[in-house]
């Protein structure tokens, strides 16, 4: 599958790419010779506790400095205002997306209990509506391409509770919207597919502690835990050829855990 000219000088637009998981599916992209344009709410890196503890560049700057091109762009994926300047600013300038992936995603802990409304809202936001926000605004530049890709990411407690009352739903709904656009956006030759990622070395994990970890690998049957690289492999697929006839499905990357 491995075709780097495949990639070349495509206009992939990532959200959520400064940090973790978006800027593992950057580096890939970026290395693969995609137009990478990252979209977050801040362009350093997140430091985490556990994991990405010594990241010293941004993924713009990894991406230029390893020969590739990529630019930042500002944007709160929970506001509206943000999402459409994002998308004047990519019309004006490229005039096409060729492959958007909503990664922008958060985590907020607490029990249904605990967890304030105004928290609720905010990660069915930027984990929920974004997507369909920026899916929508994006669409006439993604019908300029001859081959556009939206790939969402979701998660395997999309399946299942736990992580609080935000999170699970909102990435339940994330496969669910991806179905509907599938069915939608087919006739415009637009796959529309979403990756659901088990626990992956970033700072997203940072509210576990070091027991709580070792405990969860343990559980794994590939002792494990998973790497953005492993998710980035998995977008590749969805964006490359060899996936055309793929649409409104998911693929599950958690070393077997949903399985056992």
């Amino acid at each position: 599958m491995e075709n780097a000219s495949e990639f070349k000088d495509k206009i992939c637009l990532i959200t959520g790419g400064s940090s973790g998981i978006g800027r593992g599916i950057a580096l890939e992209f970026g290395r693969l010779g995609a137009n990478v344009i990252v979209a977050d709410i801040q362009e350093n890196s997140k430091i985490g506790k556990y994991h990405d503890t010594d990241i010293t560049t941004t993924t713009t700057e990894e991406i230029i400095n390893n020969g590739g091109k990529s630019e930042f762009i500002k944007c709160d994926c929970s506001e509206y205002s943000d999402l459409e300047k994002l998308v004047s600013s990519i019309e004006k300038k490229y005039k096409k997306i060729d492959i958007l992936i909503n990664n922008a995603g958060i985590h907020i802990p607490g029990s249904i209990e605990e967890q304030s409304i105004e928290d609720w809202d905010r990660v069915m936001s930027i984990n929920l509506r974004s997507i369909y926000a920026l899916s929508k605004l994006s669409l006439k530049l993604i019908k300029n391409s001859t081959s556009g890709r939206i790939i969402n990411i979701a998660s395997v407690n999309a399946f299942r509770g736990g992580l609080g009352p935000a999170y699970a739903p909102s990435k339940s709904g994330v496969l669910n919207l991806t179905k509907d656009m599938a069915i939608t956006l087919g006739k415009y030759n637009i796959t529309v597919n979403a990756i659901c990622p088990g626990y992956i070395e970033t700072p997203i994990q940072d509210y576990n502690t070091p027991d709580s970890i070792k405990e969860f690998l343990s559980t794994l049957p590939i002792q494990r835990l998973g790497k953005p690289k492993d998710i980035a492999h998995t977008a590749k697929f969805f964006a490359s050829k060899d996936s055309e006839w793929i649409t409104g499905s998911y693929l599950v990357v958690d070393g077997g855990g949903l399985a056992s």
